[in-house]
């Protein structure tokens, strides 16, 4: 099989609207492996999508613990389980990923407990093994290394990279523009990072209906314009370079053209956009 990541949700923020995309998840197929990296609404069935069962999923990365990047964690645990997951997942995760798990659980604790009783189901608490991110983990020949991004007010925020036998991936999770991050990316087949437009925040923020000022300063400290995004990409030297989580999104005022333009003033190599379902080849 073809190493590939699939973008299964490219949206930033968690709310959905008639024609947006959907919160963060991804889908990266590297050296056999199916692994998972956050969890947005959506996740599930973005899995089914791309071809690949829940039952076949090996491993799951939460990046940190906003909503929009863990909030069907869950709700995809549970769908597995009862299409046939029986063995036991590793989740890596930020500190406090466990309490939600635990929590989910008690939620949904009748209708576990009658499925075991009354369908016969596996125990369900053990299906997933949490453990907290370090700077580096090995799973199956493949390696992730783990950086620290810049995502205030939340500390334990990542950007992550995966090298395996053939291919390597960066991903730069939710990050303020940070030049370390083309280092950490260096030479990778593909470099996914998070963009945001500054005037389609502008919008974005003027039409909000149960938000105020705060919302504005978060987002315009927390992300890296698209222009950022290209620099980044060629001081790397990556072969490839698409977007996710993007701000704004669906809003008919801000084109592929605006995105493409602000990446472009930097980078003139391969690039993508960000679509729901997007399968890029590494």
């Amino acid at each position: 099989m073809t190493d590939s990541l699939a973008l299964m949700g490219v949206k930033g923020g968690p709310a959905i609207r008639p024609g947006s995309q959907m919160p963060v998840s991804m889908l990266l197929r590297m050296d056999g492996k199916n692994i998972v990296v956050d969890c947005g609404l959506g996740v599930t069935r973005g899995i089914c999508d791309q071809g690949v069962a829940l039952t076949q999923i090996d491993m799951i990365v939460i990046t940190h613990l906003h909503s929009d990047h863990y909030l069907e964690l869950g709700p995809l645990f549970h769908t597995a389980w009862t299409a046939g997951l029986n063995r036991t997942i590793p989740v890596i995760g930020p500190k406090g990923l466990d309490d939600y798990w635990h929590a989910f659980q008690e939620s949904m604790r009748f209708d576990i407990d009658l499925r075991i009783r009354d369908e016969g189901r596996c125990d369900f608490d053990s299906l997933a093994a949490i453990s907290v991110i370090g700077d580096s983990h090995d799973f199956g020949g493949i390696t992730m290394r783990a950086m620290r991004n810049v995502h205030p007010p939340i500390v334990d925020t990542f950007a992550l990279r995966f090298d395996g036998q053939h291919s390597s991936v960066t991903l730069s999770g939710d990050t303020a523009y940070m030049p370390e991050m083309a280092e950490f990316a260096r030479g990778s087949d593909l470099l996914v990072h998070e963009a945001m437009l500054r005037d389609g925040v502008e919008a974005l923020c003027a039409r909000m209906t149960n938000g105020d000022e705060r919302l504005r300063t978060h987002i315009l400290r927390s992300h890296t314009d698209a222009e950022d995004v290209g620099r980044i990409a060629k001081d790397a030297g990556v072969k490839q370079l698409a977007l996710n989580h993007m701000v704004p999104d669906g809003d008919p005022d801000f084109t592929d053209q605006n995105w493409t333009d602000a990446v472009r003033k930097h980078w003139d190599g391969p690039f993508f956009l960000g679509k729901d379902g997007l399968q890029i080849t590494l």
